[in-house]
C-alpha cells in the first residue's frame, strides 16, 4: 500500500464549530493561505449552503488556493449544488457529503415514518440516500467523499454495506468518523481492518478517519486507523472542533515523523510552518492554546527542573524528542519597537506568514506605531494580535466606536460616555454601572437603544509585561444563537467596548440576513455535522 498519509484539514469547517470560534471571510482566507504554506493536501473550507458568509468564504478560497478545496454537504441536492457552485473555480475540488449510519442516529434523526416504520426499512432509506447523493455529486466532480456519520457506533455489517454501496455509486474517499469520540484505539483500528476485509471494492477508494476527542483519544484513534489501512486523516490545528475537539494536526503529523522506526508512514506537511499556523488559528479564533499542549504549547520546549536543564544543555536528546526548529519554533526573536521602519515590519510579518498589499501597509504600520508607542518592545505575539485585529476590522460594520471616556474612582460611581457612529450619523450617551466595563456596556446599549443578553465576558493577557496587550472576548445571545466579539488593546476597557460593539454588529447582520432570506431560514433549521 502507498505509505503516504493524506492530511485533510477541517479547521475552517469543523474547527470553526467550536463555541465562540467563528471566523469571518478575511480570516478564513488568511488561514487557508497559511495552510498552503503548511502543504496541507485537502482544505475543507466550509459548509457552503449553511450561510452566505460560508458560501463566500469557500468561493473565495477556491479562487486563490492550489490545494484540493472541499465543501461539506448533506445528502440533499440543494446542499450538493451549493457546494459545487462555491467550489467550481478551484483548480481541484472535492464535494464531501455525509449521512448518519448508527442506529442511535437513525432512530433519532429519522424517526418519522416516511423514512420507514422499522429500523431495517429506515436503514434501506439511508442506504439509498447515500448512494443518490454520491451519484449526484459525481455529476459535478470525480473527487467525491462520503462520510458515514457516527461510524464508530455503527454495526459493522451495515457499515460495510453502506461503504460498499457508496464506492459503487462513485465515492473516491470513504470517511469513517468516530463522531462522538467513543472508540478505543484497538477497537477503532479493528473496525478499519474489518472494513478492508468485508468491503469488496475498498481498493477503489481511500479510507479516511475523522476522530473526535471526547475521551482524549482522537490522535491515538487516528494513528490506529492509519496502522490498519486508512490513508487519510481528518484533523484540525490545535485540535479545535465540536465539544472536546478533533484530532490535532500537529500531533498526528509529528507522531508519524518522530516515530518512523515503528510507524513507516509519511505526510507532505512542511512541519516548520506548524507553529506559525497554530498561532494564527489561535489568534483569529480566540481559542487559547494551553501551555502544556503537545508540539505547539508555550511549555512544549521549556525546561524548569534543574536536572532537565542540565541534561538538555549537555545533549538536547536527553529530554527533547524533536527540535523546536522542526516545528517552526524560533528561539531567537527579532524585537521591533517605535524606531523600526516599514521595511523591518513588512519583512517580519512576511516571515510570520501574513500577506498584504503595498496599499494596505501604511494602515498596518500606523497600527504598529500606535502599539509601539504604548510598549517599549513589540514581539511576534504582539504582531500576530495586531494582524488579527486588523483583519477583524469589518469593512461594512453598522456600528463603530468613535469616542470613549470613563470616570472611575474608589469613592465615585463608575461613569462612561460613548460616541458611536451608526451609518453616517453619530449618537452619544452616558451611563453608570457596577464597574467601568458595565458602565461602558450600559452607555453603548443606551446610545443604540437596545438591550442585549450578555452570555459571557472573558479577559486574558496575550503578551507579557506591564504593557501587555489584553484580549477581551464578549459573547451575547439572541434567539438561541450566540454572537462573539473579540478585541485586543493595551487598554482592556477600550477592548471591552469594541468587543461588545463587534458582537452587536454580528447580531445585527445575522438578524437582517435571516429576515431577508427564507431559504436560509429553512437551511439553518436542519444543519447537522459529521
Amino acid at each position: 500500500m502507498n505509505n503516504k498519509v493524506i492530511i485533510f484539514d477541517t479547521t475552517l469547517r469543523d474547527g470553526e464549530q467550536s463555541p465562540g470560534a467563528s471566523l469571518n471571510v478575511y480570516e478564513k482566507i488568511e488561514i487557508a493561505r497559511q495552510m498552503e504554506k503548511l502543504r496541507v493536501d485537502v482544505i475543507e473550507a466550509g459548509f457552503p449552503v449553511s450561510s452566505p458568509a460560508q458560501f463566500e468564504a469557500v468561493q473565495r478560497i477556491s479562487g486563490e488556493i492550489n490545494a484540493v478545496i472541499a465543501g461539506l454537504a448533506r445528502t440533499k441536492e440543494i446542499d450538493i449544488k451549493s457546494a459545487y457552485d462555491a467550489l467550481r473555480e478551484a483548480k481541484r475540488f472535492r464535494i464531501h457529503t455525509f449521512l448518519c449510519t448508527s442506529d442511535i442516529h437513525i432512530l433519532g434523526k429519522f424517526a418519522d415514518e416516511r423514512y420507514g416504520k422499522s429500523l431495517e426499512e429506515k436503514r434501506r432509506t439511508i442506504l439509498k440516500m447515500a448512494c443518490d447523493s454520491v451519484a449526484y455529486a459525481k455529476t459535478f466532480t470525480d473527487d467525491v467523499e462520503f462520510s458515514a456519520e457516527d461510524a464508530g457506533r455503527t454495526d459493522i455489517g451495515y457499515l460495510s454495506e453502506v461503504i460498499e454501496a457508496a464506492i459503487e455509486a462513485g465515492a473516491t474517499t470513504v470517511n469513517i468518523p468516530d463522531t462522538t469520540g467513543y472508540n478505543f484505539p484497538k477497537e477503532f483500528g479493528a473496525k478499519i481492518a474489518e472494513l478492508r476485509k468485508r468491503v469488496k471494492n475498498i481498493d477503489k477508494a481511500v479510507i479516511s478517519v475523522h476522530c473526535h476527542d471526547d475521551l482524549g483519544l482522537a490522535v491515538a484513534n487516528s494513528l490506529s486507523g492509519v496502522e490498519n489501512g486508512a490513508r487519510q486523516v481528518e484533523c484540525t490545528l490545535n485540535g479545535i472542533g465540536e465539544r472536546a475537539g478533533n484530532a490535532s494536526l500537529e500531533e498526528v503529523v509529528m507522531a508519524l515523523k518522530v516515530r518512523k522506526d515503528i510507524c513507516d508512514y509519511y505526510t507532505d506537511i512542511n512541519t516548520e510552518e506548524i507553529f506559525n499556523t497554530s498561532r494564527m488559528v489561535s489568534s483569529f479564533t480566540g481559542m487559547i492554546v494551553q501551555p502544556n499542549k503537545a508540539i505547539v504549547g508555550e511549555n512544549a520546549f521549556a525546561h524548569e527542573s534543574g536536572i532537565h536543564q542540565d541534561g538538555v544543555l549537555k545533549n538536547r536528546q536527553t529530554y527533547e524528542i524533536m527540535t523546536p526548529a522542526s516545528v517552526g519554533v524560533n528561539k531567537t526573536k527579532i524585537i521591533l519597537g517605535r524606531h523600526s521602519g516599514r521595511h523591518g515590519l513588512k519583512s517580519r510579518l512576511h516571515e510570520l506568514g501574513y500577506k498584504f498589499t503595498e496599499e494596505e501597509l501604511p494602515a498596518i504600520y500606523d497600527k504598529f506605531l500606535e502599539l509601539a508607542d504604548k510598549k517599549k518592545e513589540v514581539f511576534d505575539d504582539d504582531l500576530r494580535v495586531l494582524m488579527g485585529d486588523q483583519i477583524l476590522a469589518a469593512k461594512n460594520e453598522r456600528y463603530s466606536l468613535e469616542y470613549l471616556h470613563v470616570m472611575v474612582g474608589t469613592n465615585s460611581i463608575p461613569t462612561a460616555t460613548v460616541k458611536i457612529k451608526v451609518g453616517e450619523d453619530c449618537v452619544q450617551e452616558s451611563a453608570t454601572g457596577d464597574g467601568s466595563v458595565d458602565a461602558c456596556f450600559n452607555a453603548i446599549e443606551r446610545a443604540l437603544n437596545i438591550k442585549s443578553n450578555l452570555e459571557s465576558y472573558n479577559v486574558r493577557s496575550v503578551t507579557s509585561g506591564r504593557q501587555a496587550m489584553g484580549e477581551v472576548i464578549v459573547r451575547i445571545r439572541s434567539n438561541e444563537k450566540s454572537f462573539t466579539g473579540r478585541r485586543i488593546s493595551t487598554d482592556v476597557i477600550e477592548a471591552s467596548a469594541k468587543a461588545f460593539i463587534q458582537a452587536l454588529n454580528q447580531q445585527q447582520a445575522y438578524l437582517e440576513l435571516i429576515e431577508n432570506d427564507e431559504v436560509l431560514k429553512d437551511s439553518l433549521s436542519d444543519v447537522s455535522a459529521v
